[in-house]
């Protein structure tokens, strides 16, 4: 079975720092791209960064440009998304997920075929 599990959720003040962890099973590192996304209370899901496992290329969208970074490691089979400077409009459940599509880095949720369960970040005022 394929399953990923994104974990490291909490509350953390304005300003903090927080680190996911994004954990696969069921298939190896250096094919996927995998990505966050979140979504907040009342949103659209929207793509947050992703990473190719293969090449390690990393693309952004605004609402991580500058605060948050992401790695890769392959012999864990993990994927690390690193924030910065957290803001209360960062709260939402971040999900992790998987794509072998081409254009992973478009962040349409339709080209990721795996998910996570999602984890849950507070940012408090």
């Amino acid at each position: 079975d394929v399953q990923l599990q994104a974990s490291g959720g909490g509350l953390v003040q304005t300003g903090g720092s927080l680190r996911l962890s994004c954990t696969a099973s069921g298939f190896t590192f250096g094919n996927p791209a995998i990505g966050w996304f979140r979504q907040a209370p009342g949103k659209e899901r929207e793509g947050v960064i992703c990473i190719h496992t293969g090449d390690g290329l990393i693309y952004h969208t605004n609402s991580s440009k500058g605060r948050f970074t992401i790695s890769s490691d392959n012999a864990k089979n993990t994927v690390y998304l690193q924030m910065h400077n957290l803001e209360p409009e960062d709260t939402a459940v971040y999900y992790c997920a998987a794509s072998w599509s081409g254009r992973y880095y478009d962040f349409r949720p339709a080209q990721y075929i795996y998910w996570g369960q999602g984890t849950l970040v507070t940012v408090s005022s």
